[in-house]
């Protein structure tokens, strides 16, 4: 994949260091508002998208000494990119916060903090401390939008509607931190008219970055109980494809696509089974962009 149609993670990464960086994940035992007030989103489960390592009782520094001799023997990596990944990691008083996020200070290797939240468990005292980080290091703030259409993020029971993203957004644009945004192809009852959507909402926030992730059916969640009876049909992987490729259509240029697929725990996953097969999904989708002319930007308003 030398030829990629849209502006990837990895070459964003080497612009920016000029050697190789990894993302390192991590879990800060942090709990998630949506999951503990109510019953949180239909498609999570009890490890929140993270590893679960605080449930092992392996803390913070452990694991990123874990991660960092792991990640410099396969990748050769020379630096790395603490990403607060588990749950809702802005979901604290700012003074825990501080206790969490300050571990990384003690690895100079780490020359980047990303954190992964909610846009409802944000706000300007949390955002000055993490842009504290920023004298020295790239900062990335994560918010998990998922999709543009209000209903959808009730049917999912989301927990927030898109007007909290984009009030967050806005908010985060007054501080030296980057934005990430997390966007969910194959939510129920969605279609292309969705995705476009969505992406047209995000190329007029100025978000930085932004995640695709596929919506796989995950064990011990609603959604598996919904596929197993009937009520939900997982998107097949010909039309996630395609679906990618409009979505990138419609970004900005300048925008960096930090994921493009799911990556889901092969024994937690339920369906699709092809979601397994990221690098096969990945090329499907670069070549399906390269062999029909379609390109990030190539719809998008400011090109037009």
């Amino acid at each position: 994949m030398t030829d990629l149609p849209y502006r990837s993670f990895s070459s964003y990464l080497s612009e920016t260091f000029g050697y190789r960086v990894q993302k390192i994940s991590l879990d800060a035992g942090l709990g998630c508002p949506n999951r503990i007030h109510g019953k949180g989103c239909i498609y999570c489960n009890d490890r929140g998208s993270g590893t679960g390592a605080w449930r092992q009782g392996i803390g913070l520094k452990e694991q990123i000494k874990n991660q960092i001799e792991a990640m410099t023997r396969r990748y050769k990596a020379k630096a790395f990119i603490a990403y607060f990944q588990s749950f809702t990691n802005t979901y604290a008083p700012v003074e825990r916060l501080k206790k969490i996020y300050d571990v990384i200070l003690d690895f100079p290797e780490i020359e980047g903090l990303s954190i992964g939240t909610r846009p409802d468990c944000i706000d300007a005292e949390k955002l000055s401390l993490i842009e504290t980080y920023s004298d020295k290091r790239s900062v990335w703030v994560e918010y998990g939008l998922q999709s543009a259409n209000d209903a959808t993020l009730k049917r999912i029971n989301r927990g927030h509607d898109t007007a909290c993203f984009i009030d967050a957004v806005r908010l985060t644009s007054n501080y030296n931190v980057r934005t990430c945004a997390h966007v969910i192809i194959g939510l129920p009852g969605e279609g292309m008219k969705d995705y476009i959507h969505t992406a047209r909402l995000v190329a007029s926030l100025g978000v930085d970055d932004i995640k695709i992730h596929l919506l796989y059916v995950t064990r011990s969640t609603p959604m598996e109980t919904m596929y197993l009876q009937g009520d939900y049909t997982p998107i097949k992987m010909d039309a996630y494809v395609e679906a990618v490729g409009v979505f990138l259509s419609y970004l900005p240029k300048d925008m960096v696509i930090q994921r493009i697929t799911g990556d889901p725990h092969p024994q937690e996953l339920v369906t699709p089974l092809w979601a397994i097969e990221k690098k096969k999904v990945m090329t499907a989708i670069v070549d399906h962009m390269n062999h029909n002319h379609i390109y990030q930007g190539k719809n998008c308003r400011e090109n037009l």
